[in-house]
């Protein structure tokens, strides 16, 4: 518990140091950028962070609609980088799907996935950590179009980076004098978010892995 303290109580002074200068836009982006390649690059928790830091009066360089503007971009040009990254490991992929029906059934199962559900799967698993980076490489492995992918991606990164930034702004609004307890409540409030969505996913692929039973039967 007290390390835990330690911690938050690092991030503040850090946070109150840093963020609000204009440079930490850079940072954001930056993270963004390399968190859809490298998922374990935390950018959720730095465009939080950049929110909260803009809701200071006076303390922050930056207005809030910097912060989401920052992490979209980068966000948006890390998701195209991974399909890229995707869309050059295709042929690699398919010669050895054409060897291994393990790896075909995988790739074809990937296809059906994107195209049963469409764009509407890039803006849920924006919110997946881990998740994007899995989509965004399989949307370019299984050579969907890029125009659709950038337009999907364009419309997922600025809902994502607004809800961050948005959430950061208004707990540090709220708390304008505790950096700590409004970073602390905002970041909960995310990874709320991120578990409702998994929780709804859950359930529905149990009700429709039932009903295909039910339905063989």
């Amino acid at each position: 518990m007290l390390a835990a303290t330690g911690v938050i109580n690092s991030l503040t002074d850090w946070l109150d140091r840093v963020s609000g200068n204009w440079w930490f836009l850079a940072i954001i982006l930056i993270i963004a950028l390399l968190d859809s390649v490298i998922p374990i690059v935390p950018s959720e928790t730095t465009v939080i962070i950049g929110g909260v830091a803009a809701s200071s009066a006076g303390a922050a360089s930056y207005n809030v609609v910097f912060v989401i503007i920052a992490g979209a971009v980068g966000a948006f040009i890390g998701d195209n980088l991974s399909y890229q990254i995707g869309r050059r490991a295709s042929r690699l992929v398919e010669r050895r799907a054409a060897k291994k029906e393990s790896t075909a059934k995988k790739l074809k199962w990937a296809a059906d996935q994107i195209e049963e559900r469409g764009g509407l799967l890039l803006i849920t698993a924006r919110f997946i950590p881990g998740g994007r980076t899995i989509l965004t490489l399989s949307s370019g492995l299984t050579k969907q179009s890029q125009s659709w992918f950038m337009g999907w991606v364009g419309v997922a990164t600025i809902i994502w980076a607004s809800y961050a930034a948005i959430l950061g702004y208004a707990f540090g609004s709220k708390f304008e004098d505790d950096h700590t307890k409004a970073f602390v409540l905002a970041f909960g409030a995310a990874l709320a978010v991120t578990v409702a969505i998994e929780l709804v996913r859950f359930v529905k692929k149990k009700l429709t892995s039932k009903a295909t039973q039910e339905t063989a039967v």
